[in-house]
């Protein structure tokens, strides 16, 4: 099979697809309202629909308040699928088609899952919501959809370590703030969370009143990992953090969001999250 495959929600309206054009409706939630389950069943169907179905591309419209996880945690997931087509997520009012030539475009085999954003192409490892809308910033975009096709005018980002069965969907959220109760992380363990991220402040750092349950819930193997909440992206606080100290890994310059995907992932890996987030720390 070729062509290009459509994955609509019930919001997303598709009057008269291009011709060589799958359209498959996707029972999701409207994206502010989405689950981990919904986005590891998006990133699932895509890695399906290239590795097993011979589809060259997928195109996943995508509401913009979570569209930085989802699309990222596909990226992961997808594995050596993705050499075999292209993953274009996009947004209402980006440009439909725009995003369905950027799929049938060859040179994104390969590339990984990509944000199509008006005629820019965004790279899921970069791309992130700001005021104006998205931006790679301070990585380029990755190239531009003309009528002449995709026009790829920077490298994309390294291929991600292939994932080792399904994305957990049990990941806890965390921003800390001054004064911060180390009783809400044991909330979520007790709520059965597989793995915390804590969104730290924008060096980094967590208060110390939380490094005494940091370090029991890593002995009990439920790993934290740390972040920063500052816009641009860089490595939160230096590997002798406190935080570090008491066994949290560093998500280096992951936002909240995407450490959340990769988290997802990371805990079925076999070498452990610290060797896989780790492995991601680079742009």
């Amino acid at each position: 099979m070729s062509g290009v495959l459509l994955l609509t929600t019930p919001t997303t309206r598709v009057d008269a697809p291009p011709s060589g054009v799958v359209v498959e409706e996707s029972p999701a939630e409207i994206d502010w309202d989405t689950t981990q389950e919904t986005m590891a069943a998006i990133a699932r169907r895509v890695r399906r629909a290239l590795g097993e179905e011979g589809f060259a591309g997928v195109v996943v419209p995508h509401g913009p308040d979570t569209l930085e996880a989802t699309a990222y945690l596909t990226d992961l997931v997808a594995g050596r699928a993705a050499e075999r087509g292209a993953i274009v997520f996009t947004t209402p009012g980006s440009g439909l088609r725009t995003a369905v030539r950027a799929a049938a475009d060859p040179r994104l085999h390969g590339v990984g899952a990509v944000a199509c954003i008006g005629d820019e192409l965004h790279a899921a490892r970069w791309v992130r919501a700001d005021a104006d809308g998205f931006t790679s910033r301070p990585a380029p975009p990755l190239g531009r959809v003309g009528p002449a096709g995709v026009a790829l005018t920077a490298e994309p980002p390294p291929r991600p370590p292939a994932p080792q069965g399904h994305p957990d969907t049990n990941i806890g959220l965390l921003r800390v703030y001054p004064g911060i109760a180390a009783q809400l992380l044991m909330t979520l363990a007790d709520a059965g969370a597989r793995g915390i991220v804590l969104e730290g402040t924008g060096e980094g750092n967590v208060p110390v009143t939380l490094l005494a349950t940091i370090a029991d819930l890593v002995e009990w193997n439920i790993p934290v990992v740390v972040t920063s909440r500052t816009r641009a992206p860089r490595p939160p606080q230096p590997p002798n953090g406190l935080a570090a100290r008491v066994g949290a890994v560093l998500a280096g310059n992951l936002s909240s969001a995407k450490a959340l995907a990769a988290l997802m992932v990371a805990v079925n890996h076999a070498a452990g999250v610290r060797d896989y987030l780790e492995r991601l720390a680079a742009p």
